[in-house]
């Protein structure tokens, strides 16, 4: 936070080349270098979010990353301390399930007696003080948890989770684990003095957990809305002695107003009386930060407050380290907090070209004690796991119902309708928005999905799916289904009836944005303008470019409600489609668009993504358009039924040219 800090960060990159060293210059905190006779310097360190990556290597994509690891926390962690007289280093949760190992160990490896997680093996190696529980702790059944969790060598709290129905008091709950945890921690002061300090650490899991794992947790447990359990156990916290009381919160940001089992409740748990700071988490983002915090009162995303008090969201998947320093005053025979500050630093940055750039190396010990698992999980990843019975290319996304796409709807609308079984939408119909990530452009001719028919292993995914999305959806009407279409219909430009060779891809609307609404039928008629430009704003109100909208076979009804999965930056505005924002959301889900494409194919064993043909072009007789595709896209040239398109000879810069008959 403070300019001094700043300054060290880069003079630590400069002396190193962007890659630091514990060995390096040292700069202590402000507070340590002016702590007096009563005063004394706390640091403590947040990691959240890990989701099982150890490593900088991106399974799904079968390549290094440097955006990710605890290998490269670790060594932040370890110079980060060297910076402050005395540290305390926690875990926020989500660390057992999120990437390939986490699958791997839960599906493949299994957790026999005397196993240790090669995640918890590497926090083992760290030094943690006491972690709480993410949501995704429960993804693999309650047993696999407690075994994982076992071979920690630092407990584990959670104030909110009982093992059957909640009592009237929450202090009389029957909780899995000890609601908090107060260490008696040695500091030295200003002077070098010694002397005790009780440090409080309480820790909270979303209550949705009961929503999203419902086959592993119906009957067995049950979670208490975070604040109301807060409120109950934090003066007990202070009666048993708690000089400081820190909250370690698996749950996001929220500027909303307090709800019963608030998902992200962690700003209206700093306003619990008696809490002194907070760290958090869940939503994969940065606090303090910038733009994702505007507007939400008693949010201060420069200073890094909530309610005044110091508050830190570090990131996901080891890309930030949390930090709350503390500056403690002694009064009495206890301390208070008289000053602080808040960070979440990065383990890498961007240079002019905005290419990421690694400031640290890799903990050898971090390394070390997860190597076995990460090599038979690089095994696993290139292992079939289930098989395709046609193949999976998008050369033609942009012109007809495509396989690649067919199938990411397919995975969504199996996942939805089991997410929303137990909810007041489970009658509602659903449909499924899916569009080509990788279809050309300025990807060049290569970029396009293309795996062929058989087996299909889980690093094929992200040839499916670029984009670590989540699952989310919202409830709209018919006329806004519609809507949607028109606006995704931009994609396309306007062909007048009767045109020769017209162009047909209107090449500044991205393929991301050509959403695909499957569990509907219909037809565009491009003879019509587009409706909608690229802020979604109405540049022909008229148009109506969506002809022939069916549902179930019938033309579809405008005040009909209906659910579309989607994900998060869809559902949250992201494309600037009409009407469709965050107050439509219904679900958000914790797991990935490509987690739930992985599960799907599990499941199913053998997929068949071959394309509906749910949408067509409407017949305009006498007229062509010409686009362009890979050169491989020939060799699927007979496998597209819904629309006739030949070869139409070179396009630029290493494309071919093809010729729609409309």
């Amino acid at each position: 936070m403070s300019s001094i800090f700043d300054v060290g960060v880069m003079s630590r990159r400069s002396l190193l080349g962007g890659l630091a060293a514990t060995s390096a210059l040292v700069l202590l905190h402000p507070f340590s270098a002016r702590a007096s006779a009563n005063q004394a310097h706390l640091r403590l360190m947040e990691t959240t979010d890990i989701h099982v990556n150890v490593f900088p290597y991106d399974y799904y994509a079968d390549k290094p990353n440097d955006t990710m690891g605890l290998s490269r926390t670790g060594t932040i962690i370890d110079g980060i301390r060297a910076e402050a007289v005395n540290s305390l280093l926690i875990d926020n949760g989500d660390v057992l399930q999120g990437n390939p190992m986490g699958d791997y160990m839960a599906y493949q490896h299994g957790m026999k007696d005397g196993d240790v997680h090669p995640v918890i093996k590497a926090m083992n190696t760290l030094g943690y003080t006491v972690g709480t529980l993410g949501n995704h702790e429960f993804n693999y059944g309650l047993d696999f948890m407690f075994k994982v969790l076992s071979g920690a060598n630092f407990p584990f709290v959670c104030a909110n989770l009982t093992k059957g129905q909640l009592a009237s008091d929450p202090k009389q709950d029957d909780l899995f684990f000890k609601p908090y945890l107060i260490v008696e921690k040695q500091i030295k002061d200003g002077a070098g003095k010694e002397s005790p300090v009780k440090i409080g650490f309480i820790g909270f899991v979303p209550p949705q957990i009961m929503l999203w794992d419902i086959k592993n947790l119906e009957g067995k447990a049950q979670t208490r809305d975070i604040v109301e359990a807060a409120k109950a156990w934090v003066p007990a916290m202070k009666e048993a002695g708690a000089d400081i009381v820190i909250a370690l919160s698996h749950s996001g940001i929220d500027g909303a107003a307090p709800s019963d089992k608030m998902e992200n409740a962690s700003l209206h748990l700093a306003a619990v009386d008696g809490i002194d700071a907070i760290f958090t988490g869940h939503q994969h983002l940065v606090f303090p930060g910038p733009k994702s915090w505007d507007g939400i009162a008693n949010a201060d995303p420069v200073k890094g407050t909530l309610h005044g008090k110091p508050a830190v969201m570090a990131g996901f998947w080891g890309s930030h380290l949390g930090l709350i320093d503390l500056l403690l005053e002694k009064d009495g025979n206890s301390w208070k907090i008289v000053d602080f500050t808040a960070e979440a630093r990065p383990i890498y940055h961007r240079d002019d070209k905005k290419k990421v750039v690694a400031d640290y190396a890799d903990k050898k010990d971090v390394v070390d004690a997860a190597k076995a698992e990460h090599e038979a999980t690089l095994a696993y990843v290139r292992t079939p796991v289930g098989k395709t019975s046609a193949p999976l290319y998008s050369y033609f996304a942009l012109v007809a119902d495509d396989p690649s796409v067919q199938v990411v709807s397919q995975a969504q609308t199996w996942y939805i309708k089991q997410m929303l079984a137990d909810t007041k939408f489970k009658d509602l119909p659903v449909l499924s928005a899916a569009a080509p990530f990788k279809a050309g452009g300025r990807g060049g001719a290569e970029y396009y999905t293309d795996v062929p028919a058989g087996d299909i292993a889980i690093k094929n995914v992200a040839d499916l799916y670029l984009y670590p999305n989540t699952v989310q959806a919202v409830a709209i009407t018919g006329a806004q289904v519609k809507n949607w279409l028109e606006m995704s219909a931009g994609m396309f430009n306007h062909i007048e009836a009767g045109s020769k060779d017209a162009p047909l891809l209107n090449n500044d609307f991205p393929s991301y944005n050509f959403d695909v609404i499957d569990g509907v039928t219909y037809q565009i008629d491009l003879s019509q303008p587009p409706k909608y430009d690229s802020s979604g704003k109405p540049i022909n109100p008229d148009a109506n470019r969506i002809q022939n909208l069916a549902f179930d076979g019938k033309p579809i009804d405008p005040a009909q409600k209906f659910v579309v999965v989607s994900n998060n930056y869809r559902a949250g505005g992201g494309g600037n489609f009409p009407e469709i924002a965050a107050d439509k959301v219904i679900f958000q889900a914790p797991d990935t668009n490509r987690d739930v494409i992985v599960r799907y194919i599990h499941d199913q064993g053998t997929i068949n993504p071959t394309a509906d043909a749910n949408w067509t072009f409407k017949p305009l007789p006498g007229t062509t358009a010409t686009f362009e595709s890979g050169p491989k896209a020939k060799q699927f040239l007979t496998a597209v039924k819904s629309v006739k398109i030949e070869d139409a000879g070179d396009g630029a810069d290493g494309f071919s040219k093809f010729r729609l008959m409309l």
